[in-house]
């Protein structure tokens, strides 16, 4: 599957089912000497597991990382570094009744279609929320390539579930994302994010949202324009990850309703560097990092499976169908997804670093 792989010089490709045996990844391209084990990896996929709290999916997954290769006396080797989870707490018996009748929202339908109706459909297969563990092993490792040789740092978070809102504070830390169930900064928002998805869930609906995401220590210079540009890669790890509908970098939508001076931002000098008094352009200028942190949020839409019934066709039949989807399910998929969009930024950044030198072969 040549869409299970993504990066040019440090490649992640990702495996497995959501139901199948286990979930993996493979990280070609790290540079040799980093140093490295299961416990860089694990504790941001404990940020990720299901079951955390009241307002994911009540799905056991204790997500334990084995790696398999790619790691000597716990530095990097060079060689491509594979890491597994097992799944443990699978219910494939939830989809029996969906093998003809596509959900709606899901992919079942055009994974049919695509792969003649050979696709694992349980779970939603290799198309589930759950290979973003998988993302999240790779960028575990991206992440600490970034911050051991550059101290480049992202730090993502939940600004809006529903129409409840935030202005994010500012000088916002890794612990002040995960004091909450909701993963925001802002305490009170938090609250009243967390009530609208138990009420969403209550009615046996789900609820969207939006993340943003900051990184900051990002040198000027990185980027492959035309068609490779630090927004073209960004946005499109971001896509990768499942029920993100929309991406924004800086001012984004709200900079088309302001003039050219207004969205234009200055350059400034600041400890005798080159800066922008403003980041309207999040960071990112001719598709090349500009200094300034690298700033977008990225729209989540509700979760598909929802416990109301609903309406579908048999495609065995071709008749209209009714169904109601059961299993464990997410009724917002927003507070798990911050350690996933760190880890795709984190994926595309350390690529670019590496393809412009500022990060070798050998640390």
């Amino acid at each position: 599957m040549i869409g299970a792989s993504i990066g040019h010089r440090l490649v992640l490709t990702s495996f497995g089912e959501s139901h199948g045996a286990l979930v993996g990844a493979t990280l070609t391209g790290c540079p040799a000497g980093l140093p490295l084990n299961e416990s860089d990896i694990q504790p941001i996929l404990d940020k990720r597991r299901p079951g955390q709290s009241s307002i994911t999916t009540q799905r056991k997954e204790l997500d334990s990382v084995q790696i398999l290769s790619g790691i000597y006396r716990q530095r990097s080797t060079g060689a491509p570094i594979t890491m597994v989870i097992h799944n443990k707490d699978q219910k494939s018996a939830d989809y029996d009744n969906l093998l003809n009748m596509p959900r709606p929202g899901h992919s079942d339908y055009t994974a049919k279609i695509r792969y003649g109706g050979y696709n694992d459909p349980r779970g939603g297969g290799i198309f589930s929320g759950r290979l973003t563990a998988t993302q999240v092993m790779g960028g575990a490792i991206a992440g600490k390539l970034l911050l051991h040789t550059l101290d480049i740092q992202t730090l993502s978070y939940t600004i809006s579930i529903g129409n409840v809102q935030t202005a994010v504070p500012t000088d916002i830390t890794y612990d002040d994302i995960y004091k909450n169930d909701t993963r925001c900064p802002d305490q009170d928002a938090a609250s009243r994010m967390k009530d609208a998805i138990v009420k969403a869930r209550g009615s046996g609906n789900t609820i969207g949202g939006v993340i943003e995401s900051i990184t900051t220590g990002v040198p000027p210079g990185l980027g492959e324009p035309i068609y490779n540009s630090l927004e073209s890669d960004i946005a499109s790890a971001i896509f990768s990850i499942p029920s993100v509908k929309g991406i924004e970098f800086g001012s984004g939508f709200a900079g088309s309703e302001s003039t050219g001076s207004e969205n234009n931002d200055i350059y400034t000098i600041h400890d005798n560097k080159i800066r922008t008094a403003t980041n309207n352009s999040g960071g990112i200028l001719g598709g090349i990092s500009n200094g300034m942190p690298i700033v977008f949020r990225a729209a989540f839409k509700p979760a598909s499976s929802i416990a109301k019934p609903q309406d579908t066709i048999n495609t065995e039949t071709m008749e209209a169908a009714r169904i109601q989807v059961r299993g464990r399910h997410d009724p917002c998929v927003v507070p798990r997804a911050p350690p996933v969009v760190d880890a795709m930024t984190s994926l595309v950044l350390a690529d670019h670093a590496i393809l412009t030198g500022h990060i070798g072969a050998v640390l």
